[in-house]
């Protein structure tokens, strides 16, 4: 695993992360999801307005290498997603945890937060895997 897991963060189990700005959660896949992948070449985004459930599906990622399911990390609805992923999905490669954001969710409840791992927890979770 290259690159340090952003403190400020929290992941899920599935290699999602999540990050709290005000009301708001931005969700996109980790740096080590994004390298066992390999070449991101598509993405298919939530559809804005859609309710998501925590550790439901809500997207797809392909790469030359795999399909994958995208999981939400919270419950709550999609009120933004990062349309620029359409034409260049591999944006989360070169940034998965800046302009490789997948969607923007406004949590329904807000207590989900802490099932969430933190960086340590989730460190250990790349550690055993």
């Amino acid at each position: 695993m290259s690159g340090e897991i952003p403190q400020s963060l929290k992941y899920t189990k599935e290699h999602e992360w999540a990050r709290i700005e005000g009301n708001r959660v931005v969700v996109g896949v980790t740096a080590h999801a994004q390298e066992a992948l390999g070449d991101v070449v598509y993405v298919e985004l939530p559809k804005v307005g859609a309710t998501l459930t925590a550790g439901g599906q809500f997207g797809v990622i392909e790469s030359t290498k795999a399909v994958s399911d995208l999981f939400s990390p919270l419950s709550g609805k999609v009120v933004k997603v990062n349309d620029a992923l359409t034409g260049n999905p591999q944006t989360i490669n070169s940034d998965p945890y800046g302009a490789g954001w997948i969607c923007e969710l406004e949590p329904s409840d807000s207590k989900e937060l802490a099932g969430l791992m933190d960086a340590a927890a989730y460190g250990k979770l790349l550690q055993n895997s």
